[in-house]
């Protein structure tokens, strides 16, 4: 009947100036009792195809239909749907409740000592049971057959992390006393820090919002080496934890259309839903599982909720009138959390009681018995089932909306209270509630001690935890590296970057993707490269990579591009090599961090090189940056159309001059300025082989220009200072009797201003000067901060100096120097050149001009280098003071001019 043709709708058969239809309950009935029908007939699958048809056909009649993105406020599995549970229910729940004592002891017990410690309990109160049911039946190890899953723990529950690894034997009893207490290396860290705990700790997920877009990318980028042939990885899931106030981080939602796109069904969203952010509800006056449900159907997820536990089971059954899944429906979150703070007696009155049919569902249970009815996310037989139909899974990502109760077993000292989340310390008499609530079996005597407990090594609960662990293959959250180190490109591999470009300009990008070049080709490291790219390839000079190399695609490519006829066309290819990612630097930077922590989360080692406007990269991903130190990333980060002068025409918030200082403030990256192809090729070979070759847990951010002009040869000897961060560029030749002679240096796209500088001190003044290519101004620091701390604690040794101290030997005179960023940027050296210094630099903000206007507005041109260098020569008595005003009238500077800085 539905597929029979009808005739066309005129426009006036939808409209609503009809009169409207009076309901009709018993065609109603026909319609749902057909359904019925069908359902038990044919199948849920047959009664979904019939729904969807009928919408379809009612959409192409001008009938509207709701938007339904939401189902009943319900479990999506029914109690009939849920299966076997496999474990052995009492013993999980001692083991349970255990970890949960643990959990909630270590973090007390060290603000008993140290008030200013801090912690937090009620998170993993409140997801106990949602960790529970993973670590003993889902989560595999990096020792299990399957490869391992990976999961994404929240930041907040890592007391109740630590206290199911104590309960393992995985870290002592002096580590859990020593917690958020590491610098005597005795304790744990406060979150999930692999940078802190290697071999502990897979992923840096605290920072709200990180967790879920790695979790993402993470799962993509498994799919990426499945299809290029590095990887089996079988079932192997990823899981993301997070708490539902965590989506209103834009980053949590940011990945979701790619996750379903790509239909990453190796990808497991658990969200905690306890109704509750940091200070309050986070939906008060609404309902966050709904809206989330809404969210992720809307983008293609499948979604499971997990509202109701076991005990809710008969109520429901028993609600023919349908009046209870009303009520719960209508029942606001700040409502519910409220019920959770108060007793079975309220809950009766204020929640049952708003109906007759709802109150007499109750009428025969006690207060005690309304009370223990409980939530989804508490019951490990709910949570199985929603773990189980998640991994089983297949099309599509999933995500679980498990409701739970902040500080759940916590009582008056907080749960299900607004304060439950800053907790830390709780009373006597709140300690023997949670210890008899829970069952713990600490004497009354013992319980102000708070003591760790941990079940007899005989006892069948230990037997239990071991089998787990055996059968899981370990636990998810061990690191490893199970590849050997790889055979690199040596030095010689980029003789040709080493020369002269002659009469040829280039830009340091040009010089890049020439030094990738090379790398693509060298037949051990070459497959291991992962380009990324947020957009803009072109813009790079990457496109001659795509036909080459190929852009990764999970289908393929099912069209004919535009520029197919051209030699550079735009190729997708499931075994691309090339991750394009779109207009998401955030994304991007996921994948870039997922390819550069693949030797252990895949013991396959891979190297990424992530290209981007340099304005875009650590000002929007700063955060995302420094997790990826934190995780131990290795690979190359690049700053592409970098300075806040080279990327003329774009202005304010285009013009990078301060990426450096965020690179500067990342303890494992290694930040380079280059301005020649020699430079950028002798330090992403170093940095190949300390990742590569080395095993070394560090990254390295370089800034590209896109200005073209001549690029030299390497002189010789020149690259442990380049690596070291400065070398002699030029030397200014022999001083004559009384000639002044001042030291010039400069990095990136200034530094050409700076040899232009020396030139005109020399034709202009006769001042002799030394240029230096200062590669670095970071690396020099870190060196005299070396230097500097060893001198203090070594007073009665010869002290150290300085690298940059070391190589101004024998080259006298002050020092001027001059980059593209801001001052503070050449400012980090100052206390080592052990003489006179003058930093300039581009403070403000960027306009739109060219080059050369830009380079005048900012102060950084040759001129005005010309200029510092003359006055810090006259400060110190070398000059005439009249030769500064001199260079300004010559120069035609105009000491009227506005400050860059003036607002």
């Amino acid at each position: 009947m539905i597929d029979t043709p009808l005739p066309p709708v005129s426009a006036a058969d939808g409209a609503s100036s009809a009169p409207a239809a009076r309901p009709d309950p018993d065609e109603t009935r026909e319609w749902l009792d057909a359904l019925d029908g069908v359902i038990e007939t044919e199948g849920a699958g047959r009664a979904s195809e019939l729904v969807r048809a009928l919408v379809e056909r009612a959409a192409t009649r001008g009938v509207r239909t709701p938007a339904a993105q939401t189902t009943p406020y319900v479990n999506t599995i029914a109690a009939f749907q849920q299966g076997h549970f496999p474990g052995d229910h009492d013993i999980e729940e001692r083991l349970r409740h255990y970890v949960r004592w643990n959990a909630m002891a270590m973090v007390v017990r060290a603000n008993r000592d140290h008030s200013e410690l801090g912690g937090h309990v009620a998170t993993f109160s409140s997801a106990a049971t949602l960790y529970d049911i993973g670590f003993n039946h889902f989560w595999r190890g990096p020792n299990h057959a399957s490869g391992g899953d990976l999961v994404y723990f929240q930041g907040h529950s890592s007391p109740g992390v630590y206290a199911r690894a104590f309960l393992e034997g995985r870290i002592s009893e002096e580590q859990v006393e020593n917690f958020r207490r590491e610098v005597d290396g005795k304790g744990v860290p406060s979150y999930p820090h692999p940078w802190l705990m290697p071999d502990f700790w897979q992923f840096a997920t605290v920072s709200m919002g990180l967790g879920p877009l790695q979790a993402v990318y993470q799962a993509r980028y498994m799919r990426y080496m499945r299809d290029r042939g590095f990887i089996d990885p079988a079932d192997r899931k990823v899981w993301g934890f997070l708490g539902d106030g965590e989506i209103d981080e834009p980053e949590t939602l940011a990945g979701l259309a790619i996750a379903a796109r790509e239909k990453l069904d190796n990808l497991i969203f658990v969200v905690n839903c306890n109704l509750q952010r940091l200070d309050g509800p986070v939906r008060g006056n609404g309902k966050v599982i709904q809206e989330l449900e809404g969210i992720f159907r809307g983008a293609g997820w499948n979604v499971i909720k997990t509202i109701w536990g076991s005990k809710w089971d008969p109520l429901l059954e028993a609600d023919g009138t349908g009046m209870l899944v009303k009520l719960m429906g209508e029942t606001l979150d700040g409502d519910y959390q409220t019920y959770k703070s108060r007793d079975g007696a309220y809950v009766r009155e204020h929640f049952f009681g708003r109906y007759p049919e709802t109150r007499a569902l109750v009428e025969r249970m006690s207060d005690d018995e309304v009370w223990a009815l409980n939530r989804g996310g508490h019951d490990p037989v709910k949570v199985y089932a929603a773990y189980k139909a998640a991994t089983e899974h297949r099309g599509a990502p999933t995500v679980i909306l498990a409701k739970t109760i902040k500080g759940y077993g916590m009582g008056s000292a907080g749960e299900g209270m607004n304060i439950a989340h800053q907790q830390k310390k709780l009373m006597l008499e709140q300690l023997r509630f949670f210890r008899d609530r829970f069952s713990i079996p600490i004497s009354d005597k013992d319980l102000e001690n708070v003591p760790l407990i941990k079940p007899a090594p005989d006892s069948r609960e230990a037997e239990y935890l071991r089998e787990r662990v055996a059968k899981l293959g370990s636990v998810p959250t061990r690191r490893r590296n199970v590849e050997a180190p790889l055979a690199v490109p040596q030095r010689d591999a980029f003789a040709a970057l080493h020369e002269s470009t002659g009469e040829r300009e280039i830009s340091t990008t040009m010089a890049f993707v020439r030094t990738l070049s090379t790398i693509l080709r060298d037949k051990t490291v070459g497959p291991r490269v992962v380009p990324i790219v947020a957009d803009e390839s072109r813009t790079f000079g990457m496109e001659g990579m795509f036909r080459q190399l190929g852009i990764y695609s999970a289908v393929g490519q099912l069209y004919r591009p535009q520029d197919a006829d051209q030699l550079m066309w735009y190729r997708e290819d499931k075994a691309g090599q090339i991750l394009q990612e779109g207009i998401s630097e955030a994304g991007a930077m996921c994948s870039w961090i997922a390819s550069g922590t693949s030797y252990s989360t895949n013991g396959v080692q891979t190297l990424p090189f992530y290209i981007f406007y340099s304005m875009f990269g650590f000002q929007r991903i700063g955060d995302f940056a420094w997790a990826a130190g934190d995780m131990r990333t290795r690979g190359f980060l690049l700053g592409g159309t970098s300075g806040r002068t080279t990327l003329n025409g774009e202005g304010l918030q285009h013009e990078d001059g301060h990426a450096h200082l965020f690179a500067a403030s990342i303890p494992n990256c290694m930040p380079y300025d280059p301005t020649f192809g020699y430079e950028v090729a002798t330090i992403v070979q170093d940095g190949v082989r300390r990742m590569l070759a080395e095993q070394e847990d560090v990254y390295y951010y370089l800034s590209l220009l896109n200005e073209n002009y001549q690029h030299p040869a390497m002189p010789a000897g020149a690259e442990d200072g380049i690596l070291r961060g400065m070398y002699l560029l030029r030397d200014g030749g022999a001083q004559g009797k009384g000639q002044p002679r001042v030291q010039l240096m400069g990095s990136g796209a200034i530094l050409r201003e700076v040899i232009a500088a020396g030139d005109l001190l020399r034709d202009d003044f006769g001042v002799v000067a030394d240029v230096w290519s200062c590669t670095s101004f970071t690396m020099l620091h870190r060196d005299g901060e070396s230097a500097a701390r060893w001198n203090l604690l070594h007073p009665t040794e010869e002290p150290r100096r300085a690298f940059v101290s070391q190589q101004l030997d024998g080259h006298a005179g002050p020092v001027i120097a001059a980059t593209d960023y801001v001052k503070t940027f050449a400012e980090q050296i100052r206390p080592f050149v052990e003489r006179r210094f003058h930093a300039l630099g581009t403070d403000g903000f960027g306009r739109s001009d060219t080059r050369k206007q830009l380079r005048s507005f900012f102060e950084v041109d040759r001129r005005w280098i010309a200029l510092a260098a003359l006055k810090t020569l006259a400060d110190e008595g070398t000059i005439d003071r009249a030769k500064v005003a001199d260079a300004i009238a010559r120069y035609g500077i105009d000491p009227a001019k506005p400050e860059p800085t003036t607002v």
